[in-house]
């Protein structure tokens, strides 16, 4: 029987992934990405279910995330790549967090606290190839290379790998941004560096682009079982979803032909019929977006989301059937036993799957199978 309202992860499915991962891309390393609370689904479950499964690094976005990892007692290599402009690094030094940096400025700043601590510190460059968000400039590749490497033999910082990110715009675009990357390299072994550490490819250039996968690839939607592909399913990859969203029915009431229903009426009831109230609304991360266009499994069927979803709760329209307080709802799971999955709300609010399963809050219990 389900909670009130619950998320389910099943670590297995997350392990399952990893390892049909590692078959079908085949790199000495692979990173479990793991920020943003394992996109919702845990950092801490997911990050050991993901090295149980055969990952070896862990990827966050900052550092306060992999903190968290770290005082959980996991002890696996962690890289952090994204900064407050003031951000201390003491503290990523002093628990083998790496550094993805990503200016000349931050490279100085972990060299600053590598000296202060009389360790070395471990980084990873972070090159802009073409989505111009964080990441070098190529302007600056020359100089943070020559740089790193005064760093590196002054036993300051240890250049363990380079790193960029890609597009998923069009295969021209990812060309460009690899041609890019690979110019990127010869600029670093140019200046010296010889970096391990090699990756361009997340979820989907790991499956889809094998000339980017270098020495390691990030996992971050495909490790939780959902496709990065508008037109191949989770199935069709050989992945598991590792959450089901899900609660009970809260009340239950028979309704006249033409009652409105929730906030501003948006629909209507076309013949008599039955409503069931779910308690899960846009304060879980249920997107509001999806008001009147989402389903949810209740029983062996599907029903539609009618009316505007509100802050704590939706309501569903069953029409004729029986529905009874206290009966199972899932909003999204595995869609192969039946119920929607995360890509049918996330098409329902105009968004993608990794937006519906990162922004389900704090408040839904999480509950873990297979720990």
């Amino acid at each position: 029987m389900s909670g009130f309202r619950e998320a389910v992860i099943d670590l297995e499915a997350i392990r399952a992934n990893v390892r049909q991962l590692c078959a079908l891309v085949g790199t000495p390393h692979l990173m479990a990405v793991v920020k943003a609370n394992g996109y919702g689904h845990g950092a801490v479950h997911v990050a050991r279910a993901a090295l149980q499964g055969g990952a070896d690094w862990l990827g966050v976005a900052d550092i306060e995330e992999a903190l968290e990892l770290r005082d959980a007692g996991i002890t696996a290599p962690i890289l952090a790549w994204l900064h407050d402009p003031d951000a201390d690094f003491h503290s990523a030094v002093s628990d083998d967090i790496d550094l993805g940096l990503s200016t000349v400025r931050q490279l100085r700043q972990a060299a600053d606290a590598a000296l202060e601590l009389g360790r070395t510190a471990s980084v990873q460059l972070k090159l802009d190839t073409g989505l111009s968000r964080n990441g070098l400039a190529e302007a600056d590749w020359a100089e943070a290379m020559s740089l790193a490497a005064q760093y590196e033999r002054a036993g300051l910082l240890s250049v363990r790998g380079i790193f960029s990110h890609l597009s998923n715009a069009s295969d021209d675009a990812d060309a460009e941004a690899l041609a890019n990357f690979e110019r990127g390299l010869f600029v670093a072994r140019s200046a010296g560096l010889a970096p391990v550490l090699v990756h361009l490819a997340s979820s989907a250039a790991a499956l889809r682009l094998p000339e980017a996968r270098f020495t390691m690839v990030r996992i971050g939607i495909a490790l939780y079982g959902l496709s990065p592909f508008e037109n191949e399913s989770s199935a069709q990859l050989g992945l598991v979803p590792a959450m089901t969203l899900q609660g009970r029915v809260a009340a239950v009431r028979r309704v006249p032909a033409g009652a409105g229903v929730s906030y501003d009426h948006l629909w209507r009831a076309p013949v008599e019929s039955t409503l069931a109230l779910v308690p899960l609304g846009y304060a879980d991360g249920v997107p509001r977006q999806a008001s009147g266009s989402a389903r949810v499994a209740i029983g062996d069927d599907t029903y539609p989301v009618v009316g505007r979803i509100a802050m704590d709760q939706l309501v569903v329209s069953v029409g004729q059937a029986e529905v009874a307080v206290g009966d199972d709802v899932v909003l999204f799971g595995d869609p192969s036993a039946g119920v929607p999955g995360a890509t049918d709300w996330a098409l329902a609010a105009n968004t993608i799957n990794y937006d519906i399963v990162t922004r389900i809050g704090r408040r839904v219990p999480r509950r873990y199978l297979n720990a």
